[in-house]
């Protein structure tokens, strides 16, 4: 919990910045906290347990106090991510939250984010069905989610701490965003083996990368009022 951890030395969650292509960073304002101690001062000090932190590869501070952060292991967020909590039985629901169902197109944003939640749904049980190790819950290996499709999504997933700590999460607009890296993802880094191809570890690290996926729109959906579809 890369994320959690850093969080325990800041007081806040760190807010993921960049593209995480080719770094993984973070950046946090902690320092300047109103504690009567030059900003400067508190960055350093602050730095000097962050670079303690197992996962943390290099820590900078700007001469206005900013702090950034970069991990060894973007993957390591995935463990900041809580499973979706099951759903509650209660009568049918026709609420659309922010987005109507309908026209299914890519021009509707709620469309993509309930297909979305839907393959996320999809990989999960292939994957079953195709005896890729999943390990939901553990931690896939290290470097196995290296390309930019795969560090798009986790650099979203990354916002989920912070986001949740704020009094306005901004679930929708998220939810569109999470989607959209999700969809560009299973589109060109295949979580599940195609043809004759043996399942691998990035296989198994794409389908818990699909699984936090799947929780966080679930979340996120609830929120908003709207039941997560588990099929479309």
């Amino acid at each position: 919990m890369i994320v959690g951890a850093l969080a325990a030395v800041l007081g806040s969650p760190p807010v993921p910045q960049g593209s995480w292509e080719r770094e993984a960073t973070f950046a946090s304002a902690a320092a300047l906290r109103g504690t009567g101690i030059p900003a400067k001062e508190t960055a350093e000090r602050l730095a000097g347990r962050l670079r303690a932190v197992p996962g943390v590869g290099r820590v900078d501070v700007r001469p206005n106090g900013f702090l950034v952060i970069a991990v060894t292991e973007p993957e390591d967020v995935l463990a900041d991510v809580p499973p979706a909590a099951p759903p509650v039985p209660s009568r049918p629901s026709k609420g659309e939250g922010p987005w109507p169902d309908f026209p299914r197109t890519w021009d509707n944003p709620g469309f993509a984010v309930r297909y979305a939640y839907a393959r996320a749904e999809a990989v999960r049980r292939w994957a079953r069905d195709l005896g890729v190790a999943t390990r939901v819950g553990g931690r896939p290996s290290p470097g196995r989610l290296d390309g930019p499709y795969d560090r798009a999504v986790l650099r979203v997933l990354a916002e989920l701490p912070s986001r949740r700590e704020s009094r306005d999460p901004g679930w929708a607009a998220y939810l569109e965003r999470l989607a959209a890296a999700y969809h560009d993802a299973f589109e060109h880094a295949a979580p599940i083996p195609r043809g004759d191809e043996e399942p691998s570890d990035v296989h198994a690290a794409r389908v818990r990368l699909g699984e936090a996926v799947r929780a966080v729109l679930a979340t996120g959906l609830r929120e908003l009022g709207v039941t997560p579809p588990r099929r479309i």
